[in-house]
């Protein structure tokens, strides 16, 4: 962006032959003044679309719109129809005393994906990340993303697992179960943050790598039903991890498996029966509780069947899940609150990356509530957009119900708009049209960049956070809806009284 091209005699013109088309595109220009205007001097200009009125785009003026200079303006669509032979220009206005500029500029063909086919996961293309994460890929949040998490199971792939996953520093999670995959495990020595490995049900001989005792943070190591021989690495023995290598012809290190990998295995199975006397004991006690009926039988029982499917809804969603551990380590116990809501309680947390976080806590447990929270995991791990929240992932553990999301610095619009003394109030009317803008973006990308399409329902002030640029991002999708029915009518009512058009 340290370079351009300017128009010296008013206007930049170009015909561009546009591969595939005609068809639906993401096109978007970037604007940096990178010299150095004198007082009197200024650059105004205006995108013209022969043929195209309702395209053309309001007075360009970069060093506003980008609010100062070496700063970005990006003005763009998401979802444009474009022809193959695409003519257009910048051109100056009449009181502009110097010529349009132009840093970049990117168009993409938008192009469809048959999703409900066996492969149609290996259809997709170009950056894993940008503009949005591949259906098996989870991406970070940072300006340049990386892959966190790979989950591929259960789609048929042959041959042995490629060397170039190994390459993935970032790499938290990795998912290649149910394949059928052959040859060696590769060494992931590089992947120092790995957690989680599932390699179960494959065709995968040799030995184990002794490599995979030295990841530091590994916390699931599932190789079962292949074809691996050997001793088990001590390293990976002595390591107190949940570890399954049944179904193999692996055996101890030679100086005997340590007790505490032992222990770790009799107490999944104690668990197991455990649990399994658990349910038969809720069983029986919902059984006989039905003989005399009470207030808060129903209320707590009635909805247990429909949760089952919201829970297997989520299951199949590429969120990441946090162990409670690590959001207690993040938050320091929970002990810096931040925010609250009908959900719940919201606290500020950093992860071991140094990637701050807002952890929502549901104190809700009634069935709105878990249903709430269920839906808003199950949307936003397939939601990706610069104007809404990164969701990051969610916890399910010793009956606490938690959602991870980026930590956004300047809080909700609401405090902005009507907080208290020590809240900073958006004064400038350019600031809160373009956040005004930034919000109606996202709220875009639900209605037509997502199939099916997304209707929020809840949208106020304080869903729509700022952060630390100031820049909007719409959250809190816990009574969105899909329209799965290709209506967006819904006879029943949502949201926050007051903010909804009484019809």
């Amino acid at each position: 962006m340290q370079t351009a091209v300017i128009g010296q005699n008013g206007s930049l013109n170009y015909r561009l032959d546009l591969e595939g088309f005609p068809g639906n595109a993401w096109a978007v220009s970037y604007f940096a003044e990178i010299e150095d205007l004198a007082p009197d001097e200024t650059r105004k200009f205006k995108l013209v679309v022969p043929g195209m009125p309702l395209f053309s785009k309001p007075t360009v003026d970069v060093e506003e719109n980008a609010q100062g200079k070496y700063r970005l303006y990006q003005p763009g669509y998401t979802n444009v129809t474009l022809p193959f032979v695409f003519s257009f220009e910048f051109k100056k206005t009449n009181d502009s005393s110097k010529g349009p500029i132009l840093n970049a500029m990117e168009i993409y063909k938008h192009v469809q994906i048959t999703m409900g086919s066996p492969d149609g996961w290996a259809q997709e293309g170009g950056d894993p990340c940008l503009p949005v994460s591949w259906t098996w890929v989870q991406c970070s949040s940072e300006a340049a993303p990386r892959v966190l998490s790979i989950t591929l199971s259960e789609k048929n792939i042959t041959g042995s697992i490629p060397e170039e996953l190994t390459k993935l520093s970032a790499l938290v999670e990795l998912r290649l179960d149910g394949n059928s995959f052959s040859g060696g495990i590769p060494d992931f020595s590089g992947c120092r943050n790995l957690q989680y490995i599932h390699l179960e049900n494959n065709q995968l001989n040799g030995a184990l790598p002794s490599s995979l005792g030295d990841l530091p943070n590994l916390k699931e190591l599932y190789i079962q039903n292949n074809r691996l021989s050997g001793h088990i690495p001590r390293a990976l023995s002595k390591k107190s991890i949940i570890f399954n290598s049944s179904g193999n012809n692996l055996q101890g290190p030679s100086d005997s498996i340590s007790h505490g990998t032992i222990i770790i295995i009799v107490c999944a199975v104690v668990g197991a029966i455990l649990l399994l006397a658990v349910a038969i004991g809720c069983c029986l006690c919902t059984h006989k509780r039905k003989k005399k009926p009470s207030r808060e039988t129903v209320v707590l029982a009635a909805p247990a069947k429909k949760l089952g499917s919201y829970f297997s809804e989520v299951a199949t969603e590429t969120a990441h899940r946090f162990a409670l551990s690590e959001i207690e380590d993040a938050t320091d116990k929970f002990e810096r609150r931040i925010g609250s809501g009908g959900f719940g309680i919201v606290y500020y947390g950093k992860l071991a990356d140094g990637r701050e976080i807002a952890v929502k806590l549901l104190t809700n447990d009634s069935y709105q509530g878990i249903r709430e929270f269920l839906n808003e995991v199950a949307l936003l791990s397939r939601i990706h957009h610069r104007n809404l929240v990164t969701f990051l992932g969610y916890s399910q553990q010793d009956g606490k119900n938690i959602l991870v999301y980026e930590f956004m610095h300047n809080g909700t619009l609401k405090e902005h708009l009507r907080g208290g003394p020590n809240d900073v109030k958006i004064t400038s009317w350019v600031k809160r049209l373009e956040i005004a803008e930034d919000a109606a973006k996202g709220i875009e990308y639900l209605h037509t960049g997502c199939s099916p399409t997304i209707i929020h329902r809840d949208v106020k002030s304080s869903n729509i956070l700022l952060d630390k640029n100031m820049r909007a991002k719409v959250a809190d999708f816990g009574l969105s809806k899909p329209a799965v029915d290709g209506s967006h009518v819904s006879s029943i009512v949502r949201g926050t009284v007051g903010y909804l058009d009484p019809e």
